[in-house]
């Protein structure tokens, strides 16, 4: 994230850590050059549109932390990095909250042009109450109608990218003096409850039309969203047996929606501690945890304190009885994530900062655990970082190499966009939503 202090919260102390450095521009085009070497499919930056915390409330610790505050436009440093990367998948989140449709399509539409093809989308309904007040709402809406009003956004968007304009619309003859034909440009109409787009799409199609579009969600609400319309979700889960399960079963419905279930990949959220021996990663191990902030893991979860109120909840509080309307994934993780049957609201930092996702050993022990979770389906890893750049550097010197030998990552790319990369074809497949649009306007006669 274009921000301080992302997931890890505190190590921004640490003495080889950088990521204060995130307004730099350096300090990302040297890790996007660090990725690109070790063969990354990806670099995912997420973003956020609020504090932590009440929507009303003290901000104090945030402010302290630097926890995701101050923070910076993802899509606006990705357009940087396209200059110094050729095959590196650039993926960003943006919310539905933040952007008009018309806009955001046109924005992602440049962006994959300029890229040749290599833009992704994390599509997010935002959890901050202040983030809902920052657009003029008063406040969030409720958790699942978050999620219809995606469905909306994405109809817009689909409609933008994929059927405004016919693959033969552009055609740049100077010979015909003709650069576009108005034939094969399409407004897309559309009126829906919450926008009323005329179009056409300003940008002519890109590479893949349609970036290939990520999801976080676990919620159940999240789960149907994914199998309608994900290509990459990113997951958090506590096993092997858990993890295998959710998978199985967001396929299942992937399936039950008419899509080839492969067309979902799963990319669990790994961070990593790496020693020449156990013993060394052992160290190292400790080490960071002693940078950890318990204040940070606490706010970050967003989840200890009353969602009506803003008061703080009794330390005691059991997290089955909360009930928050955000972060519902995020809290079910943490329920499974514990030792403790009943674990309560003091134990929220505790499990965020010692539980999530982390694999301590030498890059052999690291691969022996990642083809475990290969074997229960997990497509590819979402690597956390600890400290930046220092973690991606250590992962792509001493534990590609090992994954590659094991046939656990990629040697080499593959020529093409991103979505030809992970899936073998550039544009949204036959049976996604989002294909449905190519070409459902060409009865208009629009500017002929």
């Amino acid at each position: 994230m274009n921000t301080n202090s992302h997931i890890q919260h505190g190590l921004w102390r640490h003495p080889a850590a950088r990521q204060s450095e995130f307004t730099s521009l350096s300090l990302w085009t040297d890790l996007a050059k660090t990725l690109e070497r070790g063969r990354f499919d990806a670099i995912f930056f997420a973003d956020v549109l609020g504090l932590y915390g009440p929507g009303d409330g003290d901000y104090t610790v945030n402010a302290r932390e630097g926890l995701q505050f101050p923070n910076n436009d993802p899509s606006v440093l990705l357009g940087a990095l396209t200059a110094v990367t050729e095959h590196l998948g650039l993926v960003f989140t943006s919310s539905v909250l933040q952007a008009h449709p018309f806009e955001f399509a046109r924005r992602v539409s440049t962006l994959d042009h300029l890229s040749g093809g290599r833009v992704g989308w994390n599509v997010v309904t935002s959890a901050q109450e202040s983030a809902a007040r920052n657009f003029g709402f008063d406040g969030l809406e409720e958790h699942d109608e978050r999620y219809r009003w995606a469905e909306e956004y994405l109809e817009v968007v689909y409609k933008l990218w994929e059927g405004s304009w016919d693959d033969d619309a552009l055609v740049n003859d100077p010979s015909r003096s003709v650069y576009a034909d108005a034939r094969g440009i399409h407004r897309i109409d559309h009126h829906g409850p919450r926008y009323d787009v005329a179009g056409p799409h300003l940008s002519a199609p890109s590479p893949q039309r349609t970036p290939v579009i990520f999801q976080a969600g676990s919620s159940p609400a999240g789960q149907a969203f994914a199998s309608r319309h994900a290509e990459g979700q990113f997951i958090l889960t506590s096993g092997l047996d858990k993890t295998r399960a959710l998978i199985e079963s967001t396929r299942a419905q992937v399936a039950a929606t008419g899509r080839d279930p492969h067309d979902l990949s799963f990319f669990l959220g790994q961070s990593f501690v790496v020693g020449g021996t156990e013993e060394e990663a052992k160290r190292k191990e400790a080490e960071l945890d002693e940078y950890l902030s318990s204040d940070g893991f606490l706010l970050h979860s967003n989840l200890g304190f009353d969602p009506k109120t803003g008061e703080a909840l009794d330390p005691d509080t059991p997290l089955s009885q909360l009930s928050t309307g955000t972060n519902v994934s995020h809290l079910q993780w943490m329920r499974e994530l514990s030792p403790d049957p009943d674990p309560k609201v003091r134990d929220l930092a505790t499990l965020a900062a010692k539980l999530r996702g982390r694999v301590v050993g030498t890059p052999e022990q690291i691969a022996d655990r990642l083809e475990e979770w290969r074997d229960a389906g997990v497509t590819g890893i979402n690597v956390m970082n600890w400290i930046l750049p220092d973690s991606f550097e250590e992962f792509v010197d001493d534990v590609i190499p090992v994954l590659q030998e094991r046939g656990l990552a990629q040697r080499e790319y593959d020529e093409g966009t991103l979505r030809r990369k992970l899936f073998g074809h550039d544009q949204l497949p036959d049976g996604h939503p989002g294909r449905a649009w190519r070409g459902a306007f060409r009865s208009d006669e629009d500017g002929a």
